[in-house]
């Protein structure tokens, strides 16, 4: 199935534009890069900006220009990338630094956005994708979902924070930097600390639990698979579907709708508070694939 990723997924997201129709994000894991080697996406808000200038210095291997966006493959680690990329100053947003992750988001019309990335043709692992009305912060490129969170982690949120202004002033004390108003990027943000501070991703969670306050669901994309966590309340809709193929989460059911198999899956309202995880199986002559596809509107 992972060769219908791009296309069993871009129904999902437009089933759920009516949530959400000022913006869309997605992040797809895909051809993962050579050891030595790092992966980028970058943003620039204007279309044909010299990408080969701006990336010579560091060796790019690759560059695929997408749009306002550019995937460049350059050799390093991905925290020492991400660090130099960090001083440069042309107006160019990060997207993401890692391995398989590359995020891709935009303002417009989610069926536009995904359009323009060409997602319906995606071949990968599995994607996040996202739709929002902006209501904690003004719409724009960089406040638009999922929010990298790390070397190929990323996080989507559907909810609220109401403690985001003071975390994010404590983040800031710790060397969290922040390009948007967003409290979702201040989740996103909270996370990035934890796992720098060496807590594995679950640990992480568990510790959101007691430190973000508010309500919140996230869908937590990692090289291997993804995570879903809702907040002790769980005021949010959240829905989970599962077959032996593959694993999918929504909002709404009516995202799932279409799937294949969708009759047959195991489909379930996530519990409060806790932690799921899945991972996609290794390739073995006795394990399939699992494609997994993910779709969370605001």
């Amino acid at each position: 199935m992972e060769n219908q990723l791009g296309s069993l997924f871009v129904p999902m997201l437009n089933c759920l534009s009516g949530r959400g129709p000022d913006s869309a994000g997605f992040a797809v894991y895909r051809d993962p890069a050579l050891e030595g080697t790092v992966k980028i996406v970058a943003q620039h808000p204007e279309v044909g900006f010299e990408w080969e200038g701006f990336f010579k210095p560091f060796g790019a291997v690759s560059l695929t220009v997408i749009a306002s966006h550019c995937v460049a493959i350059v050799p390093g680690q991905p925290e020492i990338v991400r660090a130099k990329l960090e001083l440069e100053n042309a107006g160019v947003t990060v997207m993401c630094v890692g391995s398989s992750m590359e995020i891709f988001k935009e303002k417009g019309f989610p069926c536009d956005v995904m359009k323009v990335f060409q997602l319906e043709q995606a071949v990968g692992s599995h994607v996040i994708g996202h739709t929002r009305m902006a209501t904690e912060s003004a719409v724009s490129t960089a406040g638009s979902h999922p929010f990298s969170t790390g070397s190929d982690l990323c996080l989507a949120h559907n909810g609220s924070l109401s403690n985001h202004n003071s975390l994010r002033r404590n983040l800031r004390r710790e060397g969290i930097t922040f390009r948007t108003d967003n409290d979702s990027e201040v989740a996103a943000g909270y996370l990035s600390w934890r796992l720098q501070s060496g807590d594995s991703l679950e640990t992480a969670l568990e510790a959101a639990l007691r430190d973000l306050d508010g309500f919140f669901t996230f869908a937590i994309g990692t090289r291997d698979g993804f995570a879903v966590l809702r907040d002790p309340i769980a005021c949010k809709p959240a829905v989970l579907a599962e077959t032996d193929e593959y694993v999918a989460m929504a909002s709404e059911y009516r995202s799932l709708a279409h799937l294949p198999g969708i009759e047959e899956a195991r489909i379930w309202e996530p519990e409060p508070a806790r932690i799921y995880t899945w991972e996609k199986l290794k390739d073995t002559p006795s394990a399939s694939s699992t494609a997994i596809s993910i779709s969370l509107a605001a």
